[in-house]
């Protein structure tokens, strides 16, 4: 499935998936992990419509013990898990607006801090992200940040649906 040619130095920059539910953006990612130089590294990949928003921070950055009620450990959050591989954040205009900001920073800065710390982790990762609308749409809405989207955009791929139809039978 993977396409190893034509598609230059893809492999190695933030890349933007756009396409409609079942049309294999998480496949495409996936591929572009593996076939990059970050392939030994692990793929995170992270569904941010089905984070509850509340979640969202701790999910992502990570916490420390005691950080707010519950949080009785250390949590490492995805991002930092992604370090030295491709973080993979599948519909993106989920993401909300405040951890938009939050990931700007990580990708301007590359460093972190986990929620209840004021200490920076250093992190190196590729972000790949999928998303179904435009979204300069959702720019234009002011659901989306114009800057993250720009650091996200820096190769995109359009996918598409194939359909396929039954062959009609003649009586």
């Amino acid at each position: 499935f993977c396409l190893s040619r034509g598609l230059g130095d893809v492999y190695k920059r933030q890349v933007l998936i756009r396409g409609e539910t079942g049309s294999g953006k998480e496949r495409v990612a996936r591929c572009l992990h593996d076939f990059s130089e970050r392939a030994d590294k692990p793929f995170v990949a992270l569904n941010c419509a089905a984070i509850p928003e509340h979640l969202f921070e701790s999910e992502l950055f990570g916490h420390e013990s005691g950080a707010f009620t519950g949080a009785q450990s250390k949590r490492i959050g995805r991002i930092e898990h992604a370090d030295g591989g491709t973080l993979f954040l599948d519909e993106v205009e989920s993401l909300p607006l405040a951890q938009q900001v939050k990931l700007l920073r990580v990708l301007q800065e590359k460093t972190l801090e986990r929620l209840g710390s004021n200490r920076s982790i250093r992190v190196d990762l590729r972000v790949i992200s999928a998303v179904k609308p435009d979204l300069l749409d959702e720019v234009r809405a002011g659901r989306f940040r114009e800057d993250l989207l720009y650091r996200l955009n820096v190769a995109t791929l359009q996918l598409s649906l194939i359909h396929i139809s039954e062959p009609t039978r003649q009586a």
